[in-house]
């Protein structure tokens, strides 16, 4: 199942115990309570100080006590930290909190023998975010390589969707053009939120060979009445199976990859974009 956490209520994702844990979580202190009011609010933060208020968190974060708690909100602050453009500082000072707050409260591997969430989450942050981390763990080094055979296997993908209008695509057909393959959903905030640049952007590149696709796993009409009432022009491709979603890996969303001419993948978001970003993963298909 995609996680929720980055587009539907904030509580209901702190609520859930971490990894291997057999008891209900300690109730917030007061000063936990604080971060968590923060935390609920951060979206309606204004972008232009959500940098700043994002930082701020981090360093409330930072200087909590040890706690099963602090983790939780170390990881609940890095999945809304990712929410847009809000400076390498803001993110690296959320990736050190995360780090510190692992060293402190390392957790076992998940169920499966693959890392626990955080370390993914730390590890996505340096690799697709351009961060930097000193933590030293077999569980964020497993969830690199993770990462690093995800992206083969993305990259060697392939699939055919139809559209809103029953119009067939297939990925690897498109070779010679710029692809962006973006996974949303009509209940994301974020993703909604980043529609209009990739409508602007598909119409701004269209004559240079981009093509965007975005893929939705709800049903036809809800997709429909939202696309519709809303003006996008890119294609949007039905996955009511979700292989394609699973095939890609996707564990949240919005989530985007560009593949080049060649069909290398050759970027990749673990979040919403925007437009100024989108221009930097489209600069790495060589598209300007």
């Amino acid at each position: 199942m995609i996680r929720t956490f980055r587009f539907t209520a904030l509580l209901s994702v702190l609520a859930v115990s971490l990894v291997h844990a057999q008891t209900k979580p300690p109730a917030y202190t007061p000063a936990e309570q604080a971060v968590v009011d923060q935390l609920k609010t951060l979206r309606s933060v204004p972008d232009s100080q959500r940098g700043q208020k994002t930082t701020d968190l981090a360093l409330q974060i930072r200087s909590l006590p040890s706690t099963p708690n602090k983790l939780r909100l170390a990881v609940g602050l890095t999945h809304l930290s990712t929410e847009g453009d809000f400076g390498r500082q803001t993110l690296q000072s959320v990736a050190d909190t995360l780090a510190s707050t692992l060293t402190a409260n390392p957790l076992p591997p998940a169920k499966n023998g693959g890392p626990a969430s955080p370390y993914l989450d730390l590890a996505k942050l340096v690799r697709y975010e351009h961060v930097t981390t000193s933590l030293n763990d077999p569980q964020y080094a497993q969830a690199m390589t993770q990462l690093t055979a995800e992206e083969t296997e993305i990259e060697k993908a392939d699939f055919t969707l139809n559209d809103l209008n029953g119009k067939p695509w297939t990925l690897s057909s498109l070779r010679g053009k710029v692809v962006l393959v973006n996974f949303w959903a009509t209940w994301c905030p974020p993703c909604r939120k980043e529609m209009p640049d990739l409508d602007a952007l598909a119409h701004k590149f269209k004559s240079k060979g981009l093509v965007i696709l975005s893929i939705s796993d709800e049903d036809a009409p809800k997709v429909s009445s939202y696309i519709s009432a809303h003006n996008i022009r890119y294609p949007i491709l039905l996955d009511p199976g979700r292989k394609v979603t699973e095939s890609f890996h996707v564990d949240g969303i919005p989530k985007s990859f560009v593949f080049n001419r060649e069909g290398k993948l050759v970027a990749q978001s673990i979040d919403m974009r925007t437009r100024g970003q989108f221009l930097q993963m489209l600069a790495a298909a060589d598209l300007k």
